[in-house]
């Protein structure tokens, strides 16, 4: 609801109506240094009742009124009509200074994308003018429009004029789309990226099936979460179970039916891998057999790997614990990106920075210096000083440090729901696979 009498008052100046709308549902309007505030039970009501209210003011002044209307997403300049039509301005929306907590470098998310291309000049003619091709054709061709906003207070506003008035997504909005985009962007071929971190509870898995997820759901599928422990590791456990029971090394140890590509076919290794459902990936569990002794080497790894890349896009493998293992050296080696995960703990940090240094002292860098590292919050509240001092060392080694928050729902243990995670979550990891998919 609005507080009554202060748009009673006819509008005189010609300068904007400055609007402010709060996550909260509150929301104000200032008119010649008259406040009208607004208390709702969302954003996308006080967003509406906003506009309602200068509108309004619109009807008293019989002219349409200049809006500034700040929302969490920056600042939207608007024009509102008295019949309570809504547009944008010429200028749109002004986006504000994205703070990065602690001052961190890429701290809470992924810095704006650049698109860069490369193209070979045209041939030129005898006389040395070059001629368009159709290359140079499409790349004159303007952006695809974005479309209205999905989320937010602008929302409301389309609702409410069935459609006739949208105003366009937010920044935190374009932002996300951004990152769709990247994660969907097409490949030159399979891509494997690897998940490290020599200690327990880095949360290799949880990152390796959430990245995978991502994945999964805005490629459409032909996504593998790999458990590339060398004897037992916990992927498995913590992903959908399927009818089957059988691992890695069933699959090895039936490999050859999958060699012939004349007679291959994907939907045979549903007997190999689990399905995730709804997040459009699968998972090759590690052995699960308490009582076995077999265990996956470099070359079983390689023909594995030979293999499975024929069938998926994109390969997200967990590592073990065990950098001397030769399967986890073998992953190393074929990684097209690496993501260095840890949470904000002293002891899980060193783990990581023990581990670059190691891949550093066998000539690594380069594949160092494209990785992702990803720093999950252990509790609520994380140390914030030691997030500080992470990102700089980190920073100074890969090519992004991004943070993702706690979530009670990847805590338990067991099965990882995507759709369980909290928005907050899903957006985080999404960031993180958008990054990972600029490096591959």
């Amino acid at each position: 609801m609005s507080e009554p009498g202060a748009v009673a008052q006819d509008v005189h100046t010609t300068d904007p109506v400055q609007a402010v709308v709060r996550a909260d549902g509150t929301g104000e309007i200032v008119i010649e240094g008259i406040v009208q505030r607004v208390a709702t039970g969302s954003m996308a009501e006080a967003g509406a009742a906003v506009t309602g209210l200068i509108a309004e003011l619109a009807g008293r002044a019989g002219r349409p009124l200049p809006a500034e209307v700040e929302d969490p997403d920056g600042t939207w300049s608007l024009v509102i009509h008295p019949d309570g039509t809504v547009e944008e301005a010429a200028s749109g929306v002004a986006e504000g200074p994205r703070n990065a907590p602690d001052g961190g470098a890429h701290a809470g998310g992924r810095t704006a994308r650049t698109t860069r291309s490369t193209r070979r000049p045209a041939a030129a003619e005898p006389d040395g003018d070059p001629l368009p091709t159709l290359d140079d054709l499409l790349a004159t061709r303007s952006q695809s429009p974005t479309g209205p906003a999905e989320h937010g207070w602008q929302v409301a506003v389309r609702r409410a004029t069935l459609g006739l008035v949208t105003v366009g997504p937010g920044r935190n909005e374009h932002r996300h789309r951004d990152a769709v985009r990247a994660v969907q962007r097409s490949l030159d071929g399979p891509k494997t990226i690897v998940v490290i971190n020599p200690k327990g509870g880095a949360h290799k898995t949880t990152a390796t099936l959430l990245l995978a997820s991502t994945f999964g759901i805005h490629r459409g599928g032909y996504t593998l979460a790999w458990d590339n422990n060398e004897t037992r590791g916990t992927l498995g456990w913590r992903s959908e179970h399927a009818r089957h029971t059988n691992t890695a090394v069933n699959l090895l140890q039936n490999l050859s039916r999958f060699t012939d590509l004349q007679v291959a076919r994907v939907g045979d290794l549903d007997n190999y891998v689990r399905s995730q459902g709804s997040a459009q990936f699968d998972v090759l569990a590690s052995d699960e057999d308490a009582a076995s002794a077999a265990s996956v080497d470099a070359e079983a790894f390689g023909e594995l790997h030979g293999t499975l890349e024929r069938f998926y896009r994109v390969m997200v493998v967990d590592t073990g614990n065990n950098m001397r293992a030769s399967n986890w050296q073998a992953a190393v080696e074929v990684a097209d990106q690496l993501v260095v995960v840890s949470t904000v703990r002293e002891d899980t940090a060193q783990s990581a920075a023990w581990a670059l240094d190691a891949l550093r002292a066998t000539g690594h860098d380069d594949l160092i210096r494209r990785a992702v590292t990803v720093l999950s919050a252990p509790a609520p509240r994380v140390d914030r000083r030691l997030r500080r001092r992470l990102h700089q060392h980190f920073g100074a080694l890969t090519r992004s440090v991004i943070d993702v928050p706690y979530d009670s729902g990847l805590v338990s243990g067991g099965p990882i729901g995507y759709d369980a995670l909290s928005r907050r979550t899903r957006e985080a990891w999404l960031q993180v696979t958008a990054e990972v998919a600029d490096g591959l």
